[in-house]
């Protein structure tokens, strides 16, 4: 079956989308690769802070992508006046997480994880990371909404230039503030945490400046909100609290995956930072597509072409996989440069390639499983999305708990659960599919 949509149209939104989140996670990358040379502790710490801070942030994360598809079904039935006060009010709810987290971290976050790590070297860098790096929240909430708004209503340009500025901020500062250069203090961890805080503050002054200059605001709603109409939150959350919860159980679950690795001691736990480095790297071409998917998903059936849907999500994972599968063959034959770029310890380098070749096969079947998984939550059923996620999830820590926990098995074997992940994330929304009646809903 024809598509509305070409694979020039599917790039052309997608490659804002794509560069966006690569300069977002070469932002992650710089930290690990400056902090990999500050030493395995802090190479260790940033691992488990970093995961830490978007577990909890992901609640956030999770209800921005409720309104996302909600400002992309309003965008496809050309509802404009009703996308500024969805993202108005999501905005304005997201600041109170945002502050409830923010002295949730603060007043708890050292008692929760003196709990659950051995190394007290580990914990109190990790400490030191997240004093700095969770003023950095109410920045990225706002941050969220911004990028809820402009792929919702498929504007994604802004992405690209906004992420520009970012990186740009986030390199600097990474290298001043951890080395102490340029009569900067020399920070250390803290001073990569703080380099995130500032970099989304930049982003959030980008977005709030490009909005008031570039988009038309009595178009979308923006001139004529009623500050009363809060049953619009409302209707976000009855889309988005599956998702809040989903992302939520989805990053705590890696974190128990981390929490494991820290067990078998800091040089595994060094290596699994620079081998989540990379596969959050590589993969970005997989969440870029994978969000592009969603959201055309969402606009097409609130544009009524309900009967397009299964051929738009296969061309999306065909044009995924062959991209994955350039890139898998790159690496392949060439994984030593790549690691370099983490550590300059030939052994640690030696050590990573089993965990690294691992990964290469993980990002084949993502590239498929993924954009299927995303497309559910596109069609509005974001419980369903809930229950995929759920039911894969408990596969995933019983492979953790038995394989990492009880049978000590090497960090390769462990690190197979990311291809079990994503083998029934993609076989489970694949059923949601084929039986499940997605067709018609309404949100």
């Amino acid at each position: 079956m024809k598509t509305t949509y070409t694979y020039a149209q599917i790039g052309k939104i997608a490659y804002p989308i794509f560069l966006s989140i690569l300069i977002q996670n070469l932002i992650q990358a710089t930290d690990t690769a400056f902090l990999g040379h500050v030493g395995e502790v802090e190479l260790g710490a940033s691992a488990i802070a970093g995961i830490y801070y978007i577990a909890i942030f992901t609640i956030s994360f999770g209800f921005s992508m409720g309104a996302q598809i909600l400002i992309g079904r309003r965008n496809g039935e050309k509802n404009f006046s009703q996308i500024g006060e969805i993202f108005l009010f999501g905005t304005l709810f997201l600041w109170i997480i945002a502050l409830f987290v923010f002295c949730f971290t603060r007043w708890s976050s050292e008692s929760i994880l003196a709990k659950l790590l051995h190394s007290e070297n580990i914990l109190n860098a990790s400490i030191e990371y997240l004093n700095w790096r969770i003023g950095g929240i109410f920045f990225a909430s706002v941050n969220v909404m911004f990028r809820a708004f402009f792929v919702g209503t498929i504007r994604t340009k802004v992405l690209t230039f906004n992420a520009i500025s970012m990186a740009l901020t986030n390199v600097f500062l990474d290298y001043v503030l951890i080395f102490g250069k340029w009569g900067f203090p020399e920070m250390g961890i803290s001073g990569a945490a703080l380099a995130s805080v500032i970099s989304e503050a930049v982003s959030t002054t980008f977005f709030i400046i490009y909005l008031l200059v570039s988009i038309d605001l009595k178009k979308y709603g923006f001139t004529n909100i009623v500050l009363k109409n809060f049953r619009v939150v409302m209707n976000i959350l009855n889309v988005s609290t599956a998702l809040m919860v989903q992302y939520f159980l989805s990053l705590s679950t890696w974190l128990f995956f981390f929490l494991a690795i820290e067990g078998m001691g800091e040089t595994s736990l060094a290596i699994s930072n620079i081998i989540r480095s990379f596969y959050m790297l590589f993969g970005i071409p997989i969440f870029a597509l994978s969000s592009t998917a969603s959201t055309l998903v969402s606009n097409t059936i609130g544009a009524g072409k309900s009967d397009e849907v299964i051929a738009l999500i296969w061309k999306i994972s065909r044009l995924t996989l062959t991209i994955s599968l350039f890139f898998v063959i790159l690496l392949f034959l060439f994984p030593e440069p790549i690691l370099r770029i983490y550590t300059s310890n030939p052994e640690l380098i030696s050590a990573s390639i089993p965990s690294f070749n691992v990964i290469l096969i993980v990002l084949l079947t993502y590239s498929i499983g993924n954009v299927f998984f995303q497309s559910v939550s596109g069609t509005g059923n974001t419980r369903s999305a809930l229950m995929i996620e759920s039911s894969t999830l408990v596969i995933y820590v019983i492979w953790v708990w038995f394989v990492a926990i009880h049978l000590k098995a090497p960090l390769a074997v462990c690190w197979i659960v990311e291809w079990i992940y994503a083998f029934f994330l993609g076989l489970f929304s694949f059923i949601y599919f084929r039986y499940a009646k997605w067709q018609n809903r309404k949100i």
